[in-house]
């Protein structure tokens, strides 16, 4: 039995019920695979499930405003998808009708959509031999012929794209795609893997030379970056004792493109009470501040891909409010980061 044909044996039995695998439809296929592009299946499927609701038809979702995309997107971080996401719909819905292209070539067009992607939607909607090549699949190739090319190297990415068309099923490419990513992400687990019961492990170099724990090779990581976030968090109450804040609008290219925060000030090391007073009204929009008070002794990380955020949020108290002021029950309304989402559940307005 070639190897192609035992991971298609072993998805048949032991592939997990998830709500895209009952359908071929282009839409929902490709809804999936952006969510679960650095994701993991049980955090992305809810989303899944969301938008299905929200957006049952590629036109629903074309016509959608990016705010109420993003919000719903709000928690599953890299947001730059769901943009991409919204982009390609509006993309499909104009220039193709609403139905999406029938080929890996016609399909990478689509903003967002790589060759693993691409690759995905075209074996499992048109069932064309499109080898697909993510995270688990790096991890099989690898240990299964030993190969220890770096994942992310030129030469690797390559190498290993190549032997994956190689290998796959060109008869039935929709089940062995679906089968290997399954396989990898079940079974060749990144730690512990089940050896010992594995249907490859007759065939498995890594496994005869003892090197199942040394791949898939990587190159050293990107250093990480630190950066000091002070986030002013206005309160006030108008006349009618109704509970307002503050909150922008992140522009530029960087991290939350589109998504709304408090006033932040950004400081190169850990700011104290006298730098932000001294920094509050000449580089904020906030006027008219009163006292001014942290809400957090020690800054909150939050940890992205190739940044860590030292935050800290500071209560300005505030005797007017502006053209920025939003209602304290309408918070909830708006798509924030998950750490502005982790502060507004925690503080008591």
């Amino acid at each position: 039995m070639s190897f192609s044909e035992k991971i298609i044996r072993w998805y048949h039995d032991n592939k997990r019920d998830l709500p895209w695998r009952s359908t071929q439809e282009p839409y929902k296929i490709w809804l999936s695979e952006i969510i679960l592009q650095q994701t993991r299946v049980a955090q992305g499927t809810p989303y899944y499930q969301r938008f299905i609701t929200a957006f049952p038809t590629v036109f629903h979702l074309a016509q959608a405003d990016e705010e109420e995309v993003l919000k719903l997107w709000q928690g599953l971080g890299y947001y730059s998808r769901a943009r991409n996401l919204h982009a390609a719909a509006k993309t499909v819905v104009r220039e193709h009708d609403g139905t999406f292209p029938q080929n890996h070539k016609g399909l990478l067009a689509l903003k967002g959509v790589g060759d693993y992607t691409a690759s995905a939607i075209a074996s499992i909607c048109y069932n064309e031999p499109q080898a697909v090549v993510d995270g688990n699949v790096y991890r099989v190739l690898s240990r299964y012929f030993e190969v220890e090319h770096p994942v992310n190297s030129t030469v690797g990415i390559r190498y290993f794209r190549q032997l994956a068309q190689e290998v796959m099923d060109a008869e039935r490419p929709r089940d062995y795609n679906q089968g290997i990513m399954e396989f990898g992400a079940m079974h060749c687990t990144p730690k512990n893997p089940n050896c010992l019961f594995c249907p490859l492990k007759e065939g498995c170099v890594a496994l005869k030379e003892g090197k199942v724990g040394q791949l898939p090779v990587k190159t050293k990581k990107t250093k990480v970056r630190t950066r000091h976030f002070n986030y002013m968090v206005p309160v006030f109450k108008d006349r009618n004792d109704v509970p307002y804040t503050c909150l922008v609008q992140r522009k530029g290219k960087g991290i939350w493109q589109g998504l709304w925060q408090f006033p932040l000030l950004e400081t190169d090391a850990e700011a104290d009470l006298a730098q932000v007073q001294h920094e509050l009204t000449a580089n904020t929009p906030l006027k008219n501040t009163e006292e001014t008070v942290l809400f957090n002794e020690r800054p909150v990380v939050h940890k992205l891909s190739h940044q860590h955020l030292h935050t800290k949020f500071w209560i300005v108290g505030q005797k007017v409010w502006g053209e920025h002021a939003v209602p304290v029950s309408e918070l909830e309304k708006y798509p924030v980061p998950v750490l502005i989402a982790d502060f507004i559940k925690t503080f008591k307005f």
